[in-house]
């Protein structure tokens, strides 16, 4: 995540107990720095209500605005229009959490950096497929999409392919199988007896061995 900066850092030690609300608007610069982000630019408004007890502090996000984001067909920006909340929970020990929604702070702690949660969620707000509506997405990368992936196989080649000929192919392949077993055994046998060795004369030298034992 990219640097705080004093905007996005609550110093809650100062703070009164109850409520106190915040509001960040979130644009491009928010996201320099961040690495591999989907997100390039951002119209958001996020509000936060920000309550301190007496034991712990509740953190209540709540977005809604427009972000720029590749299209996962051609890979061109696209505005998508996002909104959600997000609670977070922080306490005061030492212990390790596994719950994603309540956060440990060391006991010496005195403020939040709230940009990591507000990152992250902008990102789980978005959809899971984002796609141009149909007819805007970049016509030179679909001419390719649709020459080399659509058009890869005429349609039903498949199926066909995968109903008929491949099981028929194993099942050939199965019979054949079984055949060439059949053929060792029985022409192995029929080896031994139709020999054509056996009709031979027998060598004298053989013979003459054979009489040794």
């Amino acid at each position: 995540m990219k640097k705080s900066t004093n905007e996005f850092i609550i110093q809650f030690v100062g703070l009164k107990t109850g409520t106190h609300r915040y509001e960040f608007n979130i644009d491009k610069s928010f996201f320099e720095g961040v690495e591999n982000t989907l997100i390039e630019d951002a119209h958001v408004l996020v509000e936060l209500a920000f309550e301190k007890k007496e034991t712990m502090m509740i953190a209540e996000f709540s977005l809604s605005g427009t972000v720029a984001t590749p299209c996962d067909r051609c890979n061109d920006p696209m505005e998508v229009a996002i909104h959600g909340d997000y609670r977070i929970v922080y306490k005061f020990g030492t212990e390790v959490s596994e719950d994603e929604n309540l956060v440990i702070l060391p006991p010496e702690s005195y403020e939040l950096d709230v940009s990591a949660p507000i990152y992250e969620l902008l990102v789980i707000s978005l959809p899971a497929r984002r796609i141009h509506p149909e007819g805007g997405c970049n016509e030179e990368v679909m001419d390719l999409y649709n020459k080399y992936i659509v058009n890869a196989s005429q349609p039903g080649e498949d199926d066909e392919w995968d109903e008929d000929d491949d099981p028929d192919s194993y099942r050939d392949w199965d019979d054949n199988e079984d055949s060439d077993e059949d053929w060792d055994e029985e022409d192995g046998d029929d080896d031994d007896s139709d020999d054509p060795d056996d009709d031979k004369p027998i060598d004298p030298r053989w013979s003459a061995l054979k009489n040794l034992n």
